[in-house]
């Protein structure tokens, strides 16, 4: 698929992109590669083939969800500047 200048223009106005005019050729000759691979890709016959929902099939490590670390709230908390009731306490930013 080949697109010209226009069809660029027109991709551009609805992306909301700020494309120079002395670039629409180039963005042509780019988006028609791409669209012409994209057709590339299309035309492989893919009857029985398995959709995957990872190229390895690999499953998760996953480590055990265990406490690693001690609470120490109150040590973070000594050097806050403001903190009440366990909470860090900033400055209002929305009125």
């Amino acid at each position: 698929m080949s697109l010209d200048s226009e069809a660029v223009s027109k991709i551009a106005h609805l992306a909301r992109l700020g494309v120079e005019q002395s670039e629409y050729e180039t963005y042509a000759r780019n988006l028609s590669d791409i669209l012409t691979f994209i057709e590339q890709l299309n035309s492989v016959d893919t009857r029985g083939v398995e959709p995957m929902a990872h190229p390895l099939d690999a499953s998760q490590r996953l480590r055990p969800d265990e406490v690693t670390e001690t609470n120490q709230r109150d040590r973070f908390q000594r050097i806050a500047p403001r903190t009440a009731a366990g909470l860090y306490l900033v400055p209002k930013v929305i009125d």
